[in-house]
Formats: C-alpha cells, structure tokens, sequence
C-alpha cells in the first residue's frame, strides 16, 4: 500500500535518466552528468535545511535550480562564485548550455497526452532598468526566459501580472504566487520558474480498490488515510534500514520512488544519512 500522504517526498531527481550531450562545433559538449549530479547535491543540501519544516513538505530542486542558474548568468566576482559553490556549478559543465539540454530532454519524455512536464523562465525588470544586452540573450538562448518590464510602483497590477503568468504556465494549478507586499517599488528584477507535471501511472491504481487504513505519523501516533492498491511487478529495493519502491508513469520515461524506513518511528535516520553517494546506492 502506498499513502499518497507520504510526509516527505523530494521532486525530480533525475540522475538516472540523463547521458552525455551531443558534441556542439564549437564549443566542447556541456557536462550533462556533471550538472545532474550538482544538482542532485544541491536538492540534498536544500532538504537537509527545509526537513524540520512543521507539516508536509513538497518542492521540486529543479525548479529552484534552473532558476538560480538564471540568476547566476548575471552574477559576477565573488557573487558568482558563491552562488556557484551553494548549487554546485562547475565552469567546465558549461551550466546554462546544460540546462537547456536537460530542460529539453525532460520535456522531449512527455508520452501522447498521458505525462505532461512543462517548465517555464520569465524575468519582470522595473520599468526603465536597463538589464545587459548579454545577459538578456543569454536568458532567451539557454532558458526560453520572456521578458517583461513591470511597474513595481504599482504592486498590485505587477503581482497580478506575474500571477497570471505562473497560473497559465501551471495549468492553474499555482495561484497568488506573488502578493503586493512581496515586491519592492525599488526592486530591479523579479525572476520566476513555473515547472507543471501531471503522468499517468504505468500501472494505473483502480480507484474502487482504494480503502482507508492506519498510516504512521511522526511521534508514534497513526492516522487512518486512504490508501492506493494494486498488485504487480514493480522495482523494490529493501537494505539496512531502508524500503525503496519505484512507480513508473506512463512511457517509462519517468518514474517516482517512494522512500521509506523499514521500522516504524525511524524516518529521521534515513534523513540524516541521505546524500548523493547514499542515493546513488539506493538507487542502483
């Protein structure tokens, strides 16, 4: 049985989907498997900050990362550096050419209607800030970005803007995203990703045989919550510790894996030994 109230769960990591680009003629390919891999570190060392977080706890790294891979286009000096350490970017990755081969890898897996993954850049400069010509076509060329100027003067049709930039690119799904209070009249830039999926399991659930069961909480106490099943061929890892189950959507491009202790009470133990060369593990 697999709760879809499951308390913690880390979206899109995607090391074992991706190879090595194809060479480009002028330049050496982008480290696909080095970027991946930064990325991988940087959605680990972003849980171990937001795993205390009261209640459930839902994000997708990629997301974040692809958006601050936007910011670092225009950072330089110390600022780049910094920002290159926290998310793990690498000069000779070439990060942004890498970024746009992994977007469109990703997007390339959606299978006739029955998975959709879109992602979406925007950048909102205030109005008569002059932004670089470079980093302008650097946004456009590696991260599909539009360009928008806003009148940060005017924080509510300027967070209406936005929002209704994030609903349409989310299919609705993400609303109020901005609010007046959040922006500041003087601020130069705003920057947002929208990331969208919706899949088909491979192996769909039969929704008459869902029934309410006991699911544990935090704390030694337990819930009654509705529960999914199904029988069939999945692939299950069970180590010290530690359960593993993969669920394939549809076209078997794309897959969840559920990550989950063998005792009850025992959630955190698995939290604090979860780094990339744990995972790594795991996984294979």
């Amino acid at each position: 049985m697999v709760s879809p109230q499951i308390q913690r769960f880390t979206a899109l990591l995607f090391a074992a989907l991706l190879g090595i680009a194809t060479a480009s003629a002028a330049l050496p390919p982008p480290d696909i498997n080095g970027t991946v891999a930064g990325n991988n570190r940087f959605a680990l060392d972003l849980y171990s900050k937001l795993r205390d977080t009261k209640g459930n706890l839902f994000f997708s790294p990629y997301s974040i990362s692809t958006a601050m891979a936007m910011c670092y286009g225009g950072a330089r000096g110390d600022t780049a550096e910094e920002m290159a350490k926290v998310l793990h970017f690498t000069r000779s990755a070439q990060p942004h050419p890498a970024f746009t081969e992994l977007t469109a890898r990703l997007e390339a897996l959606q299978r006739n209607g029955q998975v959709q993954l879109h992602m979406a850049n925007s950048l909102w400069p205030r109005q008569g800030y002059p932004l670089l010509v470079e980093y302008l076509t650097l946004s456009k060329h590696h991260y599909a970005a539009s360009i928008t100027p806003l009148d940060f003067a005017n924080t509510a049709e300027a967070s209406q803007t936005i929002n209704r930039w994030v609903e349409n690119n989310t299919e609705q799904k993400i609303r109020d995203m901005v609010r007046p209070g959040d922006l500041d009249p003087k601020a130069a830039l705003v920057l947002v990703n929208a990331i969208y999926f919706k899949g088909n399991w491979a192996s769909r659930f039969d929704p008459r045989r869902t029934q309410r069961a006991k699911f544990s909480l935090p704390g030694n106490t337990t819930t009654l919550a509705p529960m999914l099943y199904q029988k069939g061929r999945f692939r299950y890892a069970q180590l010290e510790g530690v359960q593993l189950l993969e669920l394939p959507y549809a076209g078997n491009g794309l897959s969840m894996v559920v990550i989950l202790p063998t005792t009850r009470g025992k959630l955190a133990r698995i939290e604090d030994s979860l780094t990339p060369s744990t995972l790594d593990g795991w996984l294979s």
